[in-house]
């Protein structure tokens, strides 16, 4: 095949242990957790809904460095939120909850960076809020670990500090829909492929960062993410 220009790289997250997994999509899950949900003025079991960001907007940081990226553009209001990253290994349509942990094929630490004006907005209007959540850097992610490493991540901390203080904390199993739930929703909706990434919620605490701060996420048996805003 004959390209017009010279095509991007593949974005690509590295694997503990070594090796890359490649990124096909990434899916995020809105109000997650219920603590979370409250603090954004909501309440209640809600059904799911999603968002999703460029493949491309991942910032791969890897085991023991502290990634950077840069405070964007048209906001001042740059908010961390922590969460749970879920690699799928095998694809499918409408898999059932039960058999969702064999499309897993790892687990990481991520950051879902949000223009929380530029959301906020957006909702006031009634219009989407790509602008708030799918920009350049909105995706920083630590080394995947194999879930044949790990077993199913069911329960665990997680956690998130800036500058050594606590912002964020919650467990795993306070996820309002459960990974296998999310699966089962997200691929009644789309094809998920190998490659893909969700973004599975994240705890209350959520604020917001200023460039020079560093931010350090940690989930039980994955490790921590570290990443400063430049």
């Amino acid at each position: 095949m004959s390209y017009v220009f010279t095509p991007p790289a593949i974005a690509s997250v590295p694997v503990a242990g070594g090796g890359d997994f490649p990124v096909h999509r990434i899916y995020c899950v809105g109000r997650n957790y219920a603590d979370h949900a409250v603090e954004m003025g909501f309440t209640g079991r809600e059904p799911p809904f999603f968002f999703l960001k460029p493949a491309d907007a991942v910032v791969p940081v890897a085991e023991g460095e502290t990634g950077s990226i840069p405070y964007p553009t048209l906001t001042k209001n740059f908010h961390h939120e922590i969460e749970l990253v879920v690699a799928i290994g095998t694809g499918g349509r409408h898999i059932a909850a039960a058999d969702a942990l064999q499309h897993i094929w790892g687990y990481a630490v991520g950051l879902d960076m949000t223009r929380r004006d530029l959301q906020n907005e957006m909702k006031k209007q009634g219009r989407p809020w790509c602008i708030g959540k799918a920009f350049d850097h909105s995706a920083p992610i630590g080394p995947l670990v194999p879930r044949a490493r790990t077993g199913e991540l069911l329960t665990g901390a997680i956690t998130l500090a800036v500058n050594g203080e606590v912002r964020q904390k919650g467990d795993l199993s306070e996820l309002i829909w459960s990974v296998n739930e999310t699966i089962e929703q997200l691929s009644a909706a789309w094809e998920l492929r190998p490659g893909d990434l969700i973004y599975t919620g994240t705890p209350a605490g959520v604020s917001a960062v200023k460039a020079g701060d560093v931010m350090e996420g940690t989930i039980a048996g994955l490790g921590t993410l570290r990443v400063a805003v430049a």
